[in-house]
């Protein structure tokens, strides 16, 4: 509300200070109302950290669409997750990204040593694979020598019992020592598929399809040697060549991290207040190529929720490391990363979408898809609705088929699953954090506070060095009240009442003389935020007919 007041030519105690009036007449002045009104903020702005074939070297660069990323950061890659992240989030209602890229080559090669402090000048990050050797209907080929520099074995095994003729194991061995295992099945519908297990989780060997079309026949028991790769130019022997972190231009855990002071790394996001969501896609691009092991993982999304934490205002996407069952990735999350944080949200398992670079369909971590689902839900249903079932659009099948009972085991841990329904499509069915405190337990409620905390902040900056005393604190509570009884009237807030749904204390107690000399001034806000139906119960029971009387 604007306002005005009709003057006359006199001063009245405790009124602003009047300018001199010399002539008869009539005076309007414009004052200031007494409310200032409190806007909400966006929650909607996503930060992602990845490598890309193009553009400027850790920048945040804003992109509002797909065009605008293309043009600046170049079409999709394979072997980068990046595009594949943005692309979903913007296919799922996410209007604004900020894209830092760390790195990344037109060719999908990774970020290699730069000369000088002992790095091998270009020396690629997996060398290339050796010779091919035949094992039944694949070929198999080392891309990493043994510890002497020799070459690797590769044993086939098939489990002893009845009902085992699809499966086999292959053992990956370093003279006598076990390299790598893999449980495995021949069958293309098998969640351990051969061919999707060893691309995803071996550092040691690649494995093809010889021959495509009809039934893959399994391999017979056997044991084939695997030639080292050739060494890379500058190496000795077959071993791999050191590839340093970022203090020596390679990928590794602190070209993710980065530097706040540099602005590198997803620490250059700390000057940026309006993200909301962070993701990092291709730290496990960078973990399925052996850059990174699962320790170093955990110390990137370590850093990725500190960065959170610290900022207050943001949440991070997490992705689980690929290739996991239910049971394995339950193991992960609370045995290997254990994260405690309620600024931090993970999502299982990863989902397939077409790729339109190998006219393919690919598995592609849910982060980016994830963001763009809480940014379509903000603004369909608003940040107090958890993000939960939900369309995952542009996926078209997942990873690993979730079952009921699989989930059971999940939920709890606060792994967000994504589960496909009959008729009703891939969905997101899981809206926890990682925190192990039940009153940060949902990631809505998380959120909702993100956006409260933020737009009161922003929306109170007129109160510095105003005088402190009892009209402010008055004014303070009447511009916060007026904005709370907005949001509880839009349905973020539980109670049948404003008063049942939040308080505003901002007078003698909460700011007491000593307080006031120090030059505080202390508003206490309580809310009651509401929380999401997670487990809806029907109560049924068996009633013998015209027992009771339904009322008109």
């Amino acid at each position: 509300m604007h306002a005005f007041r009709h003057a006359s030519p006199s001063f009245v105690p405790g009124e602003r200070l009047m300018p001199n009036y010399l002539s008869p007449g009539v005076y309007v002045e414009e004052v200031a109302s007494g409310s200032r009104p409190i806007e909400g903020i966006g929650t909607s702005v996503a930060a992602f950290v990845g490598l890309a074939p193009t553009g400027v070297l850790n920048e945040p660069t804003l992109v509002t669409n797909w065009s605008q990323y293309v043009a600046e950061f170049g079409e999709f890659t394979d072997g980068y997750y990046l595009a594949q992240a943005v692309y979903g989030f913007f296919n799922n209602g996410g209007s604004a990204a900020y894209v830092i890229r760390i790195g990344g080559t037109s060719d999908g090669t990774y970020p290699a040593a730069a000369p000088g402090a002992g790095a091998v000048a270009d020396a690629p990050a997996q060398l290339p694979p050796g010779r091919p050797a035949a094992l039944g209907p694949f070929t198999v080929s080392a891309v990493a020598a043994g510890a002497d520099g020799g070459g690797l074995t590769v044993e086939v095994a098939h489990p002893e019992g009845e009902g085992n003729a699809d499966r086999f194991t292959l053992v990956v061995k370093d003279g006598d020592t076990v390299v790598e295992s893999f449980d495995v099945s021949h069958r293309k519908s098998a969640k351990n598929y051969v061919v999707t297990q060893v691309r995803q989780r071996s550092r040691t060997i690649v494995i093809e399809e010889a021959r495509t079309g009809g039934q893959l026949a399994k391999p017979e028991p056997q044991t084939v040697a695997l030639e080292p790769p050739a060494p890379a130019p500058g190496t000795a022997g077959g071993a791999a060549p050191v590839v340093p972190d970022a203090a020596g231009g390679g990928l590794g855990p602190t070209r993710f991290i980065g530097d706040s002071a540099d602005r590198t790394g997803f620490g250059g996001l700390e000057a940026i207040d309006a993200v909301s969501m962070v993701a990092v896609p291709d730290l496990m691009s960078a973990h399925q190529r052996g850059l990174i092991d699962l320790e170093q993982v955990k110390a990137v999304q370590l850093g990725l929720i500190a960065h959170c934490e610290l900022m207050g205002d943001r949440m991070a996407v997490l992705d689980t490391p690929p290739g996991l069952n239910a049971q394995q990735v339950r193991a992960w999350r609370m045995e290997t990363a254990g994260y405690d944080s309620r600024y931090a949200a993970v999502y299982y398992p990863w989902v397939k979408i077409f790729d339109p670079s190998t006219g393919q369909t690919r598995s592609v971590p849910p982060s980016g898809h994830m963001a763009g689902v809480w940014a379509r839900n903000d603004f369909e249903r608003g940040v107090h609705k958890a993000p939960a079932n939900e369309v995952v659009r542009g996926a078209v099948d997942l990873d690993l088929q979730i079952t009921r009972g699989e989930q059971d085991l999940l939920n709890p841990t606060g792994i967000n699953c994504i589960r496909a329904f009959p008729g009703r499509g891939v969905r997101v069915w899981g809206a926890r954090t990682l925190s192990s405190d039940a009153a940060w337990r949902y990631l809505n409620v998380r959120r909702y506070f993100n956006y409260l905390e933020e737009s009161i902040l922003v929306g109170t900056q007129w109160v510095v060095f105003e005088p402190n005393d009892q009209a402010l604190w008055a004014r303070i509570r009447r511009n916060i009240s007026a904005f709370l009884v907005t949001e509880w009237r839009s349905g973020a807030l539980f109670g049948q009442r404003p008063e049942d749904a939040f308080y505003v204390k901002c007078d003698e107690e909460t700011n007491p003389p000593e307080s006031v000399d120090l030059g505080r001034v202390v508003c206490e806000i309580g809310i009651a935020p509401v929380k999401p139906a997670e487990f809806v119960v029907f109560r049924m029971a068996q009633i013998s007919g015209g027992g009771a009387e339904l009322e008109e």
